[in-house]
């Protein structure tokens, strides 16, 4: 009997995000605002078996280390996604992505007039979690909702 082995080298030090739904893995890459031109070794593997998903993409990016704010940004996209920080080529932390209540400073209104878009405003962008499933975020200030598959489009950098 042949044995199916998945081949990708360990990172030393970095970041691995797993269990990214199917297809999302260059979405995920496009919100950290990686391109390949940042110097990272990146090795990204794309529809691979998955016991929970099925399917699955898996991002590994060698000395990355998140923000919480991509963090955040993660788990509107990969609301399935875990976080595992390798050291050593151990994983000595791992964690699964949560969409939080408020995310502020991370995304921008779609709306030209609301406050938080006018120029010398001191008003922060800063959404609302109104639904996990479909995620559908509000903003505080003028009530635009902003859905999942719409948020790669108005991440700031």
């Amino acid at each position: 009997m042949d044995e199916k082995k998945l081949l990708v080298s360990k990172i030393r030090d970095g970041t691995v995000i797993d269990h990214i739904p199917a297809g999302k893995a260059l979405e995920v890459l496009r919100i950290l605002g990686l391109t390949g031109k940042e110097g990272y070794r990146i090795a990204l593997v794309m529809n691979v078996d998955s016991g929970k998903l099925g399917r699955k993409d898996i991002v590994k990016i060698e000395e990355k280390w998140l923000s919480r704010k991509e963090v955040d940004l993660i788990a509107l996209i990969a609301p399935t996604a875990t976080i595992n920080i390798v050291k050593d080529y151990r994983v000595v932390s791992k964690y699964k992505v949560s969409i939080p209540d408020e995310i502020v400073d991370a995304i921008k209104c779609p709306n030209p007039t609301c406050i938080s878009r006018r120029s010398g405003e001191v008003a922060r962008s800063r959404f609302i979690l109104r639904s996990r499933d479909p995620v559908l975020l509000e903003c505080y200030y003028c009530g635009t909702v902003v859905r999942g598959d719409e948020v790669e489009k108005y991440v700031t950098a």
